[in-house]
């Protein structure tokens, strides 16, 4: 609708922003649902028992692609015997439904009451009845309306108009499934279920709107029901629900939230006038579509539901009238429609079951919504104002510019398009296979459409046009092997009559009888002039493809043929309407046709990318669709497998062992041969400390990883007689790192491969240095380590010190320090001994780099005790095959941050020697003031690592995170990407003075680090940033996350220390706020 675009211009609405947000929140709560609350379940009403059986196929995808969580019971739910009952009747119904399916699953028993009173003389259908009453309390529920028979968008009849396509952020994932309508509603909804808290309740719309509001921020009041409004033209709320709202309420800068006084249907302005309808500024509430029952009003419904659905139904069946959701069904909440809702079916029953709770607006100013009513809206919002959100050629095969002619602009989405085909302007292709002449004009749709056939049939190329602006679909026939073929045009409304100006391919009725020399009595059998409109209109014929094709073209005028033939064809043909294909379609082979052309699009992208690319593709992911083919999945994911010897002959400058053998391990567990997946696994993680020291080691460290034999030799061949034992000694201290943004991007091996951008800054805890390393010769030789819990260790033999370390050895550290430094080499240890000893002044766990940049302090001393180059960047460097040695596996902002002191923006760039380049932030003493004010830096309690277990869970969350990124995730790259560009982001806000952007980007950079980690934080945490969230512009935890501390940044100086004295007046939040100041060197 082109006033939605403009109101989300005029309200400054990013949608973009908006909907990945929304993205980042379904993604969390599919994956980590304890954490963050999904929906108890999901609830589809559709038209019929097939349509509700594809729907169910779409709800088990959406599963399996993670849209939804594991946990929540979806279920769709035809209308009864397939008759129309009203939204309001089909709300109760699913409902009603949804209720025996939990107790046909096992989830409801009687025995599942708290009514243990054995005496209780309740019939079984009693408790059974407190049961469901008592589980739907708690439960949140989402149910769209989905069903119907989508005369203006027909193509869309066989899938379902909430199952259509729309490639919105489909760039994000370009190895994933094509993004759904469904998709997007899930995720824009995802957000409203926080609305709900620990309450029960459902929140329903409707499957051919998409809103656009951040619901994150919804409120709903307790004990009632909740319709969502938005202020709209008083010439478009003339023709749809219009809410008035009392004037006292909540009022806010982006809502209010009011008792709704009355409810109009398509108002005239006196009506308007008359109910107080419009607004101080000449509009008024439109009523969404989107309506929030919570508390006791969800209990009452879903008691009427369960206890009467089946009569209310009854009832309407045999009187042959409807109830409707937005008009009958929510006036039971309205007092003011009490009267005129007894007058209407079964109104009094609703007022007494449900008129004893009220219901309210909620008014979300900045709301605008897509709608998908006709297929000009469609294609409206693949090419108007958010097109630049929309994935213009995904999962596709599109051949070279010089043997096909495809508009830059054409949307090509799950197809396989050969030479010869030609694709207008601004037109949509999803599933389907073009072979043979075809020309599509621009401004066209065509789903589900297969000319191979065709091809196949009349052994040649096919030709076929589609004019501009038309539709062109295919679906299979119940009862017949083959499929039928649909046409229209773009604009035609099926629901108007001949009479009333309807049309057929954009022609109106009258024209398209007499060029086609065809008479009314050949296409309606009805003699009503208002049952003659394109829905009834026996016109389809059903024939071999091409025979359909070549008649197509006839009906449409796409082409000239011999007007005779063709009319004694199609007379002779049996032909369909849009009303019989409706209740025709076979819905199971929808389902296996799109199985197994998915299965088969994958397939080949994943053998292209195997025998001719440089493995770009999540072939694991791709994996997933090729086995959903049941018959050949398997067999091909093994000819796939047999092509990975040809992967190891390639040159690892271009293709990285660590990437290649992760394609081998994805392919062995697609193959179901775990075991070899796992032997072969060991080598990934090989391979990429073998890279990482290739891209740093350099000089004299090429023997870091050498064994301890050449240091017994070269310890043999001097005199220790000559020696004079020389007393040195080395202090260093150093800060701990804060990092605002960035990370991940500094971590092998993404950084081997790509640039990184880190944004961090030095500080001091408590006006001290936290990290501290004291390195002293001694006259006894061998080293001896002490760390700050005064363990010791003593090496007697220095060459004694190997890899790999115990995963339970407290010093491996300083061993590893030892090695990469080359002390164990160096003459220094002949004669004399050295004295280590260690300590950090933080929390264990912390988050602020403390390992990194202990271990950044041992190597730095050690390099100054040998008199060799200590330069931060060398250092950096260093500890980076450090943690390789180690098995950590971190990247090189911890060090970064601890060495260089104040604020710097650091980028790392790949080669064979990794490049890293520092730039210090030169800041206003005012502006360092206000950070240091307004930032506080909380230690959260929960510790990272308090036991080797829990570093040994830490580098789990490690290796996934690389694992994801070995296998080309695209939706991991895109978030690491992200985080580097915010981290430039952050340079410049803060260059400029504005610490505000800082925090939201913080804000954005704690959403990705979820999306990377969906266990960085936790429930604790979690309580902690929603307890600050009024007072901070952005917050996030340090590091990669998981405990620690957070940075908290607050939206001015006073709000600082008032959320200073909040955290340490709260009684619920064990948490300490440290005083500290950045390193300024």
């Amino acid at each position: 609708m082109d006033w939605s675009s403009a109101r989300r211009k005029c309200n400054g609405v990013d949608f973009a922003g908006l909907l990945r947000k929304s993205w980042y929140h379904l993604r969390l709560s599919v994956r980590h649902p304890t954490r963050v609350p999904t929906w108890d379940a999901i609830v589809l009403t559709a038209a019929s028992p097939e349509q509700a059986a594809l729907y169910e196929w779409q709800l088990e995808r959406a599963k399996r692609i993670g849209r939804v969580a594991e946990s929540t019971v979806t279920l769709a739910v035809p209308d009864p015997d397939g008759a129309r009952i009203g939204s309001g009747a089909a709300t109760l119904h699913a409902i009603s439904a949804l209720a025996r399916h939990l107790i046909r699953v096992g989830l409801i028993s009687p025995q599942s009451s708290n009514n243990k009173d054995e005496n209780a003389t309740a019939s079984t259908n009693e408790l059974t009845y407190e049961a469901i009453i008592e589980l739907f309390a708690k439960w949140s529920i989402l149910m769209l309306h989905a069903g119907g028979d989508s005369k203006r968008v027909p193509w869309a009849n066989p899938m379902g108009k909430v199952f259509l396509p729309l490639p919105y952020l489909a760039a994000d994932n370009p190895d994933g499934p094509v993004p759904l309508l469904f998709d997007h509603i899930l995720a824009i909804s995802s957000n409203a279920r926080q609305a709900f808290k620990n309450e029960g309740g459902i929140f329903i719309m409707t499957g051919d709107v998409l809103p656009i509001f951040d619901a994150s921020t919804l409120i709903l009041p307790d004990d009632a029901s909740c319709i969502i409004t938005v202020p709209i033209t008083v010439d478009i709320a003339s023709n749809h629900g219009v809410v008035v709202a009392s004037r006292n309420g909540v009022m806010n800068e982006s809502y209010s939230l009011c008792l709704v006084d009355n409810l109009l249907q398509k108002p005239s302005m006196e009506e308007l006038i008359d109910s107080e309808a419009i607004l101080h500024d000449g509009r008024t509430l439109l009523d969404t579509g989107i309506i929030a029952i919570r508390g006791k009003a969800w209990v009452e419904l879903a008691m009427l539901a369960y206890s009467s659905c089946h009569i209310v139904i009854q009832k309407l069946l045999g009187s042959r009238n409807e109830m409707s959701l937005y008009e009958d069904l929510v006036a039971a909440w309205v007092p003011a429609k009490h009267e005129w809702l007894k007058q209407r079916p079964l109104g009094k029953e609703l007022v007494n079951a449900l008129g004893g709770q009220k219901m309210f607006s909620y008014c979300a100013y900045g709301l605008s919504f897509l709608h998908f009513g006709t297929s000009s809206e469609v294609l409206d919002h693949l090419n108007g104002a958010d097109s630049s959100l929309v994935g213009r050629r995904h999962l596709c095969y599109v051949p070279d510019t010089t043997v096909c002619d495809i508009a830059a602009s054409a949307v090509i989405l799950s197809s396989k398009i050969s030479p010869g085909v030609s694709i207008g302007e601004d037109s949509l292709v999803y599933d389907s296979s073009l072979s043979g002449r075809i020309q599509i004009g621009s401004q066209s749709i065509v789903v589900g459409v297969n000319t191979e056939g065709a091809c196949i049939e009349i052994q040649g190329k096919i030709e076929f046009i589609l004019p501009n602006r038309h539709c062109l679909w295919e679906v299979p026939l119940v009862g017949c092997m083959g499929t039928i073929i649909i046409y229209c045009g773009l604009q035609d409304n099926p629901k108007k009559s001949s009479e009333d100006d309807g049309t057929f391919c954009g022609k109106p009725w009258r024209k398209v009888l007499l060029d086609l020399g065809i008479q009314e009595t050949d296409l309606w059998s009805s003699p009503d002039t208002k049952d003659k409109c394109l829905w009834t209109a026996r016109i389809f014929p059903v024939l071999s493809p091409s025979k359909m094709l070549s008649l197509g073209m006839w009906l449409m005028g796409s082409r000239f043929f011999d007007c005779k033939d063709m009319i004694s064809m199609w007379k002779s043909s049996r032909r369909v309407s849009l009303e019989e294909l409706h209740c025709s379609i076979d819905f199971p082979r929808i389902c296996e046709a799109a199985r197994n052309h998915h299965a088969d699009l994958a397939s080949g992208i994943a053998k292209a990318c195997m025998a001719y690319g440089l493995l770009g593709r999540d072939i694991s992911q791709l994996c997933d669709e090729i086995l959903q083919n049941d018959n050949s999945g398997t067999e091909i994911c093994k000819k796939l497998l047999s092509l990975c010897p040809t992967l190891e002959a390639q040159n690892p400058g271009v293709l990285p062992r660590s990437r290649a053998y992760q394609v081998q391990v994805d392919l062995l567990r697609a193959c179901r041969d775990d075991s070899a997946a796992c032997t072969l696994e060991q080598k990934i993680w090989t391979a990429v400390a073998n890279e990482t020291a290739s891209a740093v080691k350099f000089g004299s460290q090429d023997r870091i990883l050498d064994s301890g034999e050449t240091n017994c030799k070269l310890n043999d061949n001097i005199n220790r007689e000559n020696i004079i034992f020389q007393s040195r000694k080395v202090v260093v201290e150093l800060p701990v790192r804060v990092d605002f943004v960035g990370g991940w991007s500094d971590t092998p091996p993404w950084s081997l491969e790509r640039s990184g951008c880190v944004l961090n800054m030095a500080i001091k805890l408590e006006g001290s240095l936290p990290i501290r390393t004291e390195i002293e010769t001694t006259e006894h030789t061998g080293i001896l380590i002490i760390d700050d819990a005064n363990n010791q260790l003593h090496i007697k033999d220095p060459g004694s010190i190997c890899t790999p370390f115990d995963k339970d050895d407290h010093f491996r550290l300083v061993k590893s320090a030892l090695l990469v430094s080359g002390i164990v080499h160096h003459k220094i240890l002949v004669g004399s001994g050295i004295r280590i000893r260690t300590s950090a002044d933080v929390p264990r766990g912390s988050g602020l780099g403390t390992s990194s940049i202990l271990a950044a302090a041992v190597v730095k001393g050690l390099l100054s005790l040998m008199r060799e180059d200590e330069s931060n960047e060398n250092v950096a460097r260093i500890v980076l095959v450090l943690e390789q040695i180690m098995g950590t596996g971190g990247g090189w902002q911890d060090q970064i941050g601890g060495l260089y002191p104040g604020i710097k923006c650091t980028y790392s760039f790949p080669g064979q020697l990794l490049r890293l380049q520092v730039f210090p932030l030169v800041l206003s003493p005012q502006l360092v003031r206000h950070l240091e004010q307004r930032l506080l830096v909380v230690f959260t309690g929960q510790l990272l690592v308090r036991t080797c277990m829990q570093v040994r869970l830490a580098n789990q969350v490690l290796q996934k995170v690389v694992t994801r990124y070995l296998r080309r995730d695209n939706m991991l790259i895109s978030s690491i990407k992200r985080l580097a560009a915010l981290a430039k982001m952050g340079r410049e806000a803060l260059m400029n003075g504005d610490i505000d952007e800082v925090g939201e980007i913080m804000q954005e950079a704690w959403r990705l680090h979820q999306e990377l980690d969906p266990y960085c934080s936790n429930e604790f945490v979690d309580k902690l940033f929603a307890f600050a969230d009024p007072y901070c512009v952005g917050y996030k935890l340090v590091g990669a996350g998981g405990g620690g501390f957070a940075l908290l940044l607050a939206k001015d100086d006073c709000r600082a220390q008032e959320l200073r004295r909040a955290l340490e007046n709260s009684p619920d939040l064990d948490v300490k706020t440290y005083n500290w100041s950045i390193f300024l060197g």
